[in-house]
């Protein structure tokens, strides 16, 4: 599977000290407003998770750049930043995941109990809608006491001293980013450039590793953790790309693409250990057991939409 070699030239002029440190403090400020936006939510639980989305996305954005262009930046001061943001975004999306990933399944369950193509066991006619009930409310069960303690641990990091620290350093990230002085003064080419091919040939590795969906058992989950470690190289790639200032439209359609695969995969995996309930109900075993399938499916639909967004775009001439 290719994946197209991407001109990066669209960075307009400027130091390369000029160029990231512009981007750092657009995604600071960002930040900070999204920051701002949870404080004012309060208990409205729609503008809360908006505004968590932004904080999420601006500290991707801050800790993916320093993560390519580490070398621009004082390096000890990027590291503890990175690590910090990196904190703070997986404990913001935790809550959303869970609530998510209920909603996901509650929908699969109710189009595939009224959906005259999934047959039910033999011998017992209708079990697919009786146990789907029963599975959904062992879902809800399960996935709303996970999203209660994930909302447990959002509030506590946010009331921590550790989120202040992390609040505090991207403020002043907002004004002033500390650049290591020698390769600040450099050429973009000759320096941001070269950076962002790193993060593309990795990316590119990591692509051509995969298996082909094709080739691939709808059922196996064994590649999933692949296929998330490609996730996370093309979020990385993106803002590479963003920061020089080009188009990612076609890198957030295949980011699209492994967000499905990601909430697909987790939902599969929530049903299964739905359906290791000590002593559930035939029917809800057998509606969780179709839930799984259902969501494997989906899994590899996103594999096959991902493959085909990096086919080359066309045939050579022969």
């Amino acid at each position: 599977m290719a994946l197209p070699n991407h001109d990066l030239t669209a960075c307009g002029e400027g130091s390369a000290g000029d160029v990231l440190g512009t981007y750092l403090r657009t995604q600071a400020t960002a930040f900070l407003r999204g920051l701002r936006l949870h404080e004012e939510s309060g208990a409205d639980a729609a503008e809360g998770s908006d505004a968590a989305r932004s904080l999420r996305g601006a500290a991707r954005r801050i800790s993916g750049s320093l993560t390519t262009f580490r070398v621009v930046t004082e390096s000890s001061w990027a590291d503890g930043l990175r690590t910090e943001l990196v904190w703070l975004s997986s404990t913001l999306a935790d809550e959303h995941a869970y609530a998510a990933r209920l909603t996901r399944l509650l929908d699969a369950l109710h189009r595939l109990s009224g959906s005259p193509e999934v047959p039910a066991p033999r011998g017992a006619s209708g079990a697919l809608t009786v146990g789907s009930a029963r599975a959904a409310a062992l879902l809800e069960r399960q996935l709303t006491l996970a999203r209660t303690r994930a909302h447990s641990a959002t509030l506590q990091a946010l009331g921590s001293s550790r989120f202040h620290a992390v609040a505090d350093a991207v403020a002043v990230l907002a004004s002033e980013v500390a650049l290591d002085p020698v390769a600040a003064r450099g050429r973009v080419d000759e320096v941001l450039i070269p950076l962002a091919e790193v993060a593309r040939t990795r990316l590119a590795a990591a692509v051509s590793a995969l298996p082909h969906a094709a080739e691939a058992h709808p059922y196996n989950p064994d590649h999933d953790g692949s296929w998330h470690e490609v996730r996370r190289l093309l979020r990385v790639h993106r803002y590479a790309r963003e920061a020089l200032g080009e188009d990612v439209a076609r890198l957030a359609a295949a980011g699209d693409a492994l967000d499905r695969h990601r909430d697909a995969s987790e939902a599969a995996a929530a049903s299964a250990t739905a359906a290791r309930t000590p002593r559930i109900a035939p029917a809800t075993a057998y509606a969780l057991g179709v839930l799984h399938a259902d969501q494997r499916h989906e899994v590899e639909a996103a594999r096959f939409t991902f493959q085909d967004l990096w086919q080359p775009a066309a045939a050579p001439a022969v």
